[in-house]
């Protein structure tokens, strides 16, 4: 315990009280005075340590925090912090359902739209099952977006008209708007938040959401009368009165 306590930075009182409160897995007992500690286990020590005195957070919320979090030397409390304000707030708002990748194709799903979501990242499936039980499935956001695509295709809007490969433009688009989303966070909230970055992080990605979808309603029209404008040829308003 000295040596790993030593390595780690912190006295050997600190261990035994991360042991007592469940924040470290119990040693390897190799006699009665003696035990084995994984030298794997010194950065999350140091990441319980760094949680605290920069975050103040008590120990039973880092260790629900930290809960099957793998900790290596590259943990930043802040980015740790902040991706956890995130996670709850999708989690939140998150549908819980699921369904497999057979059952989806029955529904209507093309196996092609499906293999095209999963490449390009849209989706991520979870294997599940055993043999030849076993099969991919869609949870969350993952599982609302391709019952949103069914939708479209029930109303009329066809895979002719619509592609699935468009969503590629919408990823690529997202990812630079996600960009700038996150660098204004961390720009404008963090240097601010002092202890509150978990609770401001998961309050930013709500209202964040909610900004995104009304500003989009009030550029769609604008938007659209600037495409008009910029594809009418010069000249073709025809003003001038006739002799």
């Amino acid at each position: 315990m000295s040596t790993f306590a030593r390595r780690s930075g912190v006295p050997v009182p600190t261990v035994k009280h991360y042991l007592r409160e469940g924040l470290l897995p119990e040693p390897v007992r190799t006699s009665r005075n003696m035990a084995y500690y994984d030298a794997s286990l010194i950065p999350r020590v140091r990441a319980i340590k760094e949680l605290q005195r920069t975050l103040f957070l008590p120990l039973r919320v880092i260790k629900e925090l930290l809960e099957d979090v793998e900790i290596d030397e590259r943990f930043d409390p802040t980015d740790f912090a902040m991706r956890v304000g995130i996670r709850r707030a999708l989690d939140s708002t998150s549908n819980k359902d699921s369904r497999s990748r057979a059952s989806l194709i029955a529904s209507g799903v093309l196996p092609a739209t499906l293999d095209l979501f999963t490449s390009l990242g849209i989706v991520a499936p979870e294997r599940r099952g055993e043999g030849d039980a076993a099969d991919l499935y869609f949870s969350g956001d993952d599982l609302a977006l391709l019952r949103l695509l069914g939708q479209a295709r029930k109303n009329g809007l066809t895979d002719e008209m619509l592609p699935p490969e468009i969503l590629g433009a919408y990823v690529s688009a997202l990812q630079n708007l996600v960009k700038v989303e996150l660098s204004v966070f961390r720009e404008g909230v963090l240097p601010r938040a002092r202890t509150d970055i978990t609770r401001l992080s998961a309050v930013a990605t709500s209202l964040s959401e909610q900004l995104v979808v009304l500003l989009r309603r009030k550029l769609l029209l604008p938007t659209l009368e600037d495409m008009i404008q910029a594809r009418t040829p010069r000249g073709s308003d025809d003003s001038s009165e006739t002799a």
